[in-house]
């Protein structure tokens, strides 16, 4: 029989075939296993994915509340997942004037310049809306310790972090390119040797195709694969504030509109079992210390699927 083979497409930023085959074929019951022992990766049931990270943010914000001391997060964008932090914030009375979040990115435009809050889909709205309104006033922090980059502090965004001893804790989840917040694999912007890449902080971006069309399946844009709908740049942080964090947490849960359809399968397996490399931003996660949770769905077999078409 004759075989039929090929390389990626050229768009696909990484292309080593022997890994990419070898880490498709990793089984459930395999996934955890990582010879980094401070790179700890659980499978856990799906519906208790938003809860253990409820849960962890939770215990965090009230522990050093309950200590008097500062807290300092990066945070992804899971909107609504704020509001239950909030509800136990309230439930129990957490003073959080010592709590300080930065968002670890935000859309912009083709020239490089931030989304504004007043933005619909801007993520320093979203915090905004889903997290900070939602404390009780005499509890929530002061505003100006809710902090997204804007065009203004982009170039000393990291900074404003490390004078505050680095974050605490830097929560994320891998994009469908392996992304890390906005550290695209084909960003010109973060071109460079893994160990000069290590090195660099926040900067603008251009968004990887991948990412455009994932985030046009997002609700905020319609859901509807409206590629020209997602802005064509981001400001993020960069590895050196991942890497520079004390504690990272990651989560592994994403699925197409509740169904067992994800996009996720296929690279939670390369960022959590391929080569380290900028490639798969990340991989520079499995040299670190950080928690990994992985939902039950994403864990399932790669296998192909005949009787379901498109």
């Amino acid at each position: 029989m004759e075989k039929f083979t090929y390389k990626p497409s050229k768009w696909v930023p990484y292309k080593n075939i022997e890994i990419i085959e070898k880490v498709r074929k990793i089984k459930r019951d395999d996934l955890t296993k990582h010879k980094n022992p401070d790179f700890k990766i659980s499978i856990v049931k799906d519906e208790m994915a938003e809860f253990i990270w409820v849960s962890d943010m939770f215990y965090r914000v009230k522990n050093a509340a309950d200590e008097n001391e500062k807290l300092v997060l990066i945070l992804p964008n899971p909107a609504h997942t704020y509001k239950k932090v909030a509800y136990l914030i309230n439930k129990f009375k957490v003073n959080c004037k010592k709590l300080y979040t930065f968002n670890m990115d935000e859309y912009a435009d083709e020239e490089g310049n931030v989304a504004p809050e007043s933005y619909p889909q801007s993520f320093k709205r979203s915090i905004k809306n889903y997290f900070y309104s939602q404390i009780d006033e005499k509890l929530r922090p002061p505003e100006e310790q809710i902090i997204g980059p804007t065009t203004e502090n982009i170039k000393y965004y990291g900074k404003m972090i490390e004078d505050l001893g680095n974050a605490d804790a830097c929560y994320s989840g891998p994009g469908w390119t392996g992304h890390l917040a906005f550290i695209e694999p084909d960003a010109p912007e973060f071109e460079g040797s893994l160990e000069e890449w290590k090195e660099m902080g926040p900067r603008i971006v251009t968004l990887s195709p991948f990412t455009i069309a994932q985030n046009s399946l997002h609700g905020s844009f319609g859901f509807s694969g409206d590629l020209a709908f997602v802005p064509p740049k981001a400001a993020t942080i960069g590895p050196r504030e991942v890497i520079n964090s004390k504690n990272r947490f990651d989560m592994h849960s994403l699925t197409t509109a509740g169904t067992s359809i994800s996009w996720q399968r296929f690279i939670t397996r390369l960022c959590l079992h391929g080569e380290v490399t900028p490639f798969v931003p990340q991989s520079i996660l499995q040299t670190l210390k950080t928690e990994v949770y992985v939902s039950e769905t994403i864990a399932q077999d790669i296998e192909p699927n005949w009787d379901f078409g498109y």
